[in-house]
């Protein structure tokens, strides 16, 4: 689904910054412990970004329980994200949020609705189209989620769904940085998001490169882009495809590097080894997560500067992207 937006876009002369972004992994904001090795300091520095989040059957905790009624996993899941990186309160908003009309949404999910378009072509089968829910019925479509994303917000830019195998995380923030260069958008909210019903699972399990320990996992993340402007900001680099996972320039000295699932390497974290299989979701949780360690608190100013995030694996290939930590002059009276 693509709407016409009422406002008119500058493209970003100085690049396109991560201004927001939010980790929602259920069950994985227990405590880095639980998650990484004591020895794995780099995975456990990452890791303890993703905070406590609810599972989709308690999103009426985040976004209140008006217009959950027949939501997917997945969608819930979406919602949940985007909720807490805009840092709203919970409950439904009242109105669109300002500058809701040159917001643009893209979503990566390669399993998000397949349990639906299972059961809803099971019932046809069965009996007929009168048969199905005209409340689950929509569920059907493949761009549902960013769909619900852009009605649910107000957001009238462009609304784009993404399902282009292991890449597809970063594959939609390159879309999303598009939208931004091309003057359609001021701000992008990319998400990515993959359910773990069985029906996922099963299809999930299809692929040729062994799935990551762990199996499919529930998981969502969000990253809100807009132009780079004064300030501390974290600058996106442009989105590469390579045929190996190595096949990239070398990272600064010190930087983060988040790998594809089964890569490793100085200073490499596999998020895939310790979260399980999050698939089309991987690129955009990488990129949230790396976010969330170039910003902590807790380290010597300058000591945290980029990360390189990759995603993919042999048979979709590879894509990766720099993330850098950089402070732009604030003009006089804007401090």
């Amino acid at each position: 689904m693509s709407t016409r937006s009422t406002e008119t876009s500058t493209p970003p002369a100085g690049g396109v910054a991560v201004t927001a972004h939010c980790v929602h992994v259920p069950g994985a904001g227990d405590g880095p412990e639980a998650a990484a090795p004591a020895g794995d300091a780099a995975a456990r520095a990452v890791l303890a970004a993703a905070e406590p989040a609810c599972g989709p059957d308690q999103a009426h905790t985040v976004l209140g329980r008006k217009g959950l009624l027949f939501k997917e996993p997945a969608t819930r899941l979406a919602l949940c994200a985007v909720h807490r990186a805009l840092g709203l309160p919970p409950g439904r908003l009242a109105e669109p949020l300002p500058g809701a009309g040159s917001t643009a949404v893209v979503v990566s999910s390669n399993l998000g609705n397949v349990q639906t378009v299972r059961d809803v072509a099971a019932t046809m089968r069965a009996g007929s189209a009168h048969d199905v829910s005209p409340l689950n019925g929509p569920n059907a479509s493949s761009n549902v989620i960013a769909s619900v994303i852009a009605i649910r917000y107000g957001f009238t830019g462009p609304n784009l769904m993404v399902c282009s195998g292991a890449t597809s995380g970063l594959d939609a923030v390159r879309l999303g940085s598009l939208l931004l260069h091309g003057g359609r958008a001021r701000r992008v909210v990319v998400v990515g998001v993959e359910p773990d019903d069985e029906v996922a699972a099963a299809l999930a399990g299809l692929r040729e490169d062994p799935a990551p320990a762990g199996g499919l996992r529930a998981a969502a993340a969000c990253l809100v882009l807009e132009p780079r402007g004064p300030g501390t900001d974290l600058l996106l680099g442009p989105v590469r495809h390579h045929a190996r996972p190595d096949d990239h320039p070398q990272p600064a000295a010190g930087a983060l590097r988040l790998v594809p699932p089964g890569a490793g390497g100085p200073s490499a974290v596999d998020v895939s080894a310790h979260l399980g299989d999050t698939y089309g979701a991987l690129g955009v949780l990488q990129l949230a997560l790396a976010a969330s360690w170039l910003t902590a608190g807790d380290h010597p100013d300058g000591e945290r500067r980029s990360a390189l995030v990759t995603c993919g694996d042999a048979e979709d290939g590879y894509a990766s992207v720099r993330l850098g930590r950089v402070r732009v002059p604030v003009p006089a009276g804007r401090a």
